[in-house]
């Protein structure tokens, strides 16, 4: 234990002559910087929720207002409207208060009461501004006069140098949409997916829940939107994760890539030291509030409530729920290698680690020979297994002695990592590398990553990163933002040496990583082993495919007038019916961080006006003027249910809310039950890109990055996730189950590719007549239900639709 000895600033032994003291003038100077970096911190966490407390004024406005209030009251003019009188009557008269201090004091008073006023006044205004969507709505480079006019607005009521919390407060609620609107949506929404007498039977379970007990559940849900700041977000994270009592690994947690083309190091230690460095920036800059407010157009600010549980941060294990333990700071980190954990510290003598001190501290780690314990090897296989039985082990084996030090150390732990003994990433030499890649990110070895964990960072043996995240705690954006700062931190700004090693100097006073102990008994053992088996079964059943596509990509897609996202998604569409001869519930995430603690939305992709189109393609009668029309129709529906999807106007968060509330009352509603039991088979999301512009693609345009994914969601069906990275590249990460006979994540990747091409080509036809603009005309749109035996359909419904001019305005905030 000679890390134990290191730690301790004085020793004394016993003599025949005294008492014999033995000081550490370096381990007392490492307490002393220590005790300043804390009472530092906590001077900067003060000073910013003052600045953030009175945003958009600041401190400084204060003296202002006092000084004109004072300087009215010496030019006997009295602002206050003989309030300052009121507030002077009602202080004490005594020899240490004369008459004239209580005239100053009076004053004082009043300027400050003045002061908050005037801020909660340009709060509700910013927050009145913010309410307006308009924008979203508006022609691509067609801006209205109201839009300019706010625009203009926004800017002047959202101050100067706002800190990563400062709009919090401003930031309007999620809205409540009408239960008629919800309804008439939802069935619009399933009309395509279910034949006469199935959409007559939902028709009438919808009125028959419209009538009665709709109305009475809204009135709950209207009087939480009141009280609480989201009426989504709380009882979505509980609900959706945290009570969830299966497996989390492939269910719920997702993966985030390196960079594609680009390894500045193969020394395994040495891009983990880099990584962690820039991770320990990045949360520095987050305790300081010193990242600026992600901004939509620039201009509109989004909440950034999520980026709070971003470190040390652990999802706990209960019998009913779990619960998200957060502390707001954590000095140290674990390290998982060879079946071994290990904790380093991150902090020495008042300062972060340095990227080489790290590399070190991992290289010693890589070096150690020893053996696992007894049941050490496999013990994170208990968070890949079922919930319940993990919590159970957690109480009866790891709530004392020497398992419940060790533990507390791994959930304690501002990051864990794990020093990965295989060697993965993208090589075009090696046949679907980037599928191995992916499932090595998204469930290792079931035993090799922490999943509990807010993230697990994976550094390969042959210097590639990548992530694991639990999804509770936020989404993909949110992650998505720590890793784009850390890759362009590790590039741009640290570097390594010419022989690889992370810049820096060694000191030889650290306390080298010291090595979590265990006692595990055989029943744990055999928890874990059975949790490892369940876990196994999973990952063994998980088929993956990784798609570059790189035949075009958002700068062609552009120049067609059209959204990248709709394009895409109306791909995934007609590859969807051309693999498996139908369409199905098609789940596509958008954000409602517009709003205070919003979270997201589901854009239902699949559309009456997208199966017009995916029929007339695979119809040959109908000539490619005749299918681009219908895409635009397609297109514009897309786009406008997304942007209602981000204002608060989506269906599926407010019927699960409503759904929650019926549970809570005891109310049983067929309605309710069926629309959330129907399956997702065909679940999307766009990992955006570009959060922070730290990375100019046009200068180093070999470092893009492959994005991230997730596992399938239903058993039968694909999840895809997609990246549009720069102006030419797209890349699909697909995935389904091996055991589904209906599904293929590398067929289905093949349909996806050839259903862009096949997109694409409709736009180089000539035309020789002019086509009906969708972006004014009132447009046939043929509904037909599904027919099983994929033959011929013909037309049973006409709708007429009508569309408002859009263009992809929401774009820049996917």
């Amino acid at each position: 234990m000679a890390e134990a000895h290191q730690a301790v600033a004085f020793q004394f032994t016993v003599t025949p002559d005294g008492i014999d003291f033995h000081l550490s003038r370096e381990a007392l100077k490492n307490i002393y910087l220590s005790g300043i970096t804390s009472w530092r911190k906590r001077l900067i966490r003060f000073k910013n929720g003052v600045l953030t407390g009175v945003y958009p004024a600041s401190p400084s406005s204060w003296l202002i207002v006092v000084i004109a209030i004072m300087s009215t009251m010496y030019a006997r003019i009295d602002p206050s409207m003989g309030m300052i009188d009121c507030i002077k009557k009602t202080l004490p008269v005594n020899g240490y208060l004369a008459v004239q201090t209580q005239t100053v004091l009076s004053a004082m008073l009043f300027a400050t009461g003045l002061w908050v006023s005037l801020i909660l006044v340009l709060r509700y205004i910013l927050k009145m501004l913010l309410s307006y969507h308009g924008w979203m709505f508006e022609p691509h480079g067609r801006m209205s006069r109201t839009t300019k006019i706010w625009a203009t607005l926004v800017k002047m009521f959202s101050g100067r140098r706002p800190l990563l919390y400062s709009f919090q407060a401003s930031l309007p609620r999620l809205p409540v949409p009408g239960v008629d609107d919800t309804i008439k949506r939802y069935l619009e929404s399933v009309r395509p997916l279910l034949d006469d007498e199935q959409y007559n039977r939902m028709e009438s379970l919808a009125n028959e829940f419209k009538n009665d007990p709709a109305p009475k559940l809204q009135k709950y849900l209207i009087l939480k939107s009141w009280w609480a700041t989201n009426y989504v977000s709380d009882w979505w994270e509980e609900y959706i994760y945290l009570r969830g009592r299966s497996p989390i690994m492939v269910n719920s947690n997702f993966y985030a890539m390196d960079l594609l083309y680009v390894t500045p190091t193969h020394r395994q230690a040495a891009r983990a030291g880099n990584a962690v460095h820039a991770m320990l920036i990045y949360r520095r800059k987050l305790d300081r509030e010193e990242h600026s407010p992600m901004r939509a157009l620039g201009i509109v600010p989004m909440c950034s409530y999520q980026m709070e549980r971003m470190f040390n941060t652990t999802r706990i294990p209960g019998i009913e729920t779990d619960f998200i333990q957060h502390l707001k700071d954590s000095k140290h980190m674990v390290v998982y290698h060879k079946g071994r954990f290990y904790k380093v510290w991150l902090h020495h003598g008042g300062r972060h680690l340095q990227p080489y001190e790290l590399e070190m501290q991992f290289q010693k780690i890589l070096d150690d020979k020893t053996e696992p314990q007894p049941g050490e090897l496999k013990l994170a296989a208990l968070t890949a297994g079922e919930r319940i039985p993990w919590a159970r082990a957690r109480v009866k084996f790891f709530s004392r002695g020497i398992n419940k030090a060790s533990l507390d150390t791994i959930e304690k732990a501002a990051i864990f990592m794990t020093l990965d003994e295989e060697e993965q990433g993208y090589d075009k030499e090696k046949l679907r590398s980037i599928d191995s890649y992916a499932k090595s990110l998204l469930h290792g070895k079931c035993y090799n990553r922490w999943f509990d964990k807010s993230f697990n960072l994976i550094a390969y043996k042959n210097g590639k990163l990548g992530i694991n995240a639990e999804h509770s705690w936020a989404d993909a954006p949110i992650v998505g933002h720590m890793w784009e700062f850390v890759l362009s931190t590790d590039h741009f700004q640290l570097g390594y040496t010419e022989e690889g090693h992370s810049k820096g100097e060694m000191n030889k006073m650290l306390s080298p990583p010291s090595k979590l102990q265990w006692d595990i008994p055989q029943e744990c053992q055999d928890i874990t082993e059975s949790s490892y088996k369940m876990a196994k079964v999973i990952a063994d059943d998980v088929d993956f495919h990784g798609c570059l596509f790189d035949d075009f990509g958002k700068g062609l897609i552009k120049k067609c007038r059209t959204s990248p996202d709709a394009f895409i998604q109306i791909a995934l569409q007609l590859a969807h019916f051309r693999d498996k001869g139908e369409f199905c519930l098609t789940y596509e995430a958008s954000m409602t961080r517009l709003f205070r603690e919003g979270r997201t939305e589901t854009v239902r992709s699949c559309t009456i006006e997208s199966t017009a189109f995916v029929h007339a393609m695979e119809n040959p009668d109908k000539t490619n003027e005749e299918k681009l029309e219908l895409f635009h129709v397609a297109a514009e529906k897309h786009q406008n249910l997304y942007r209602l999807a981000m204002t608060g106007a989506g269906i599926d968060r407010h019927l699960f809310c409503l759904y929650v509330v019926s549970k809570y009352l005891g109310i049983d509603s067929p309605f309710l039950k069926q629309v959330l039991s129907e399956p997702w088979r065909l679940s999307t999301s766009q990992t955006p890109q570009q959060q922070l512009n730290m990375i100019d693609l046009n200068k180093y345009p070999q470092y893009i990055s492959a994005g991230g994914g997730f596992g399938p969601v239903a058993d039968d069906g694909y999840g895809v996730s997609y990246i549009i990275v720069g102006e030419d590249l797209i890349t699909f990460h697909i995935s389904s189950k091996f055991s589904s006979p209906e599904t293929d994540s590398y067929r289905f990747g093949q349909n996806i590719r050839q259903a862009m091409l096949d997109i694409k080509a409709l736009f180089n036809t000539k035309k020789d007549k002019k086509i009906i603009s969708p972006y004014s005309s009132e447009l046939k749109v043929q509904w037909a239900p599904f027919d099983p035996t994929t033959k011929p359909v013909s037309s049973s419904t006409q709708m007429s639709v009508s569309y408002q001019t859009l263009e992809d305005k929401g774009q820049q905030v996917y």
